[in-house]
């Protein structure tokens, strides 16, 4: 599982020129899901998400997560972060998981999230969908939960 994280003062999705979620100040949440990602990923990452310090305190340091800010999370599901670009100019997405099965999984760090007592605003999975975000500082951070899984 790999997420995208980027601290916004704003993010929405649109789907067909309708809006479908928005958030203010927290994540906007880039998700892929790839095959063979459990239970154990979906507990991993969505702690680590909850729990990063990368808001700023009052002395600019960042040293806050999002639930000391009272942020929000965009939660938007995209399996291009799945993209296989070993050979030749077109991606392959052969390691990204079936569509039913990721839809589950999105769910299931969504839930997570929200049992921590973050707002989870959604995009709508499998549509087309036009992501605007306005990034905060810029930052943004890359998880991979298969990452918990090496040595260092």
């Amino acid at each position: 599982m790999i997420a995208v994280l980027q601290r916004v003062t704003r993010g929405k999705v649109e789907v067909d020129s309708r809006e479908v979620g928005s958030i203010e100040r927290g994540l906007v949440v880039l998700i892929g899901i790839a095959r063979g990602d459990c239970e154990r990923d979906v507990l991993w990452i969505s702690k680590r998400i909850a729990s990063l310090r990368i808001f700023s305190d009052d002395a600019g340091k960042m040293n806050l997560d999002i639930q000391q800010i009272r942020g929000s999370i965009l939660l938007v599901s995209q399996f291009t972060l799945l993209a296989d670009l070993s050979s030749g100019n077109r991606p392959g997405f052969a390691d990204a998981e079936e569509p039913e099965s990721a839809r589950i999984r999105c769910g299931e760090v969504a839930a997570q999230l929200s049992q921590r007592g973050i707002h989870v605003a959604h995009g709508e999975f499998g549509a087309k969908m036009l992501v605007s975000l306005e990034n905060d500082g810029p930052v943004t951070i890359v998880l991979d939960s298969k990452s918990q899984f090496q040595s260092s």
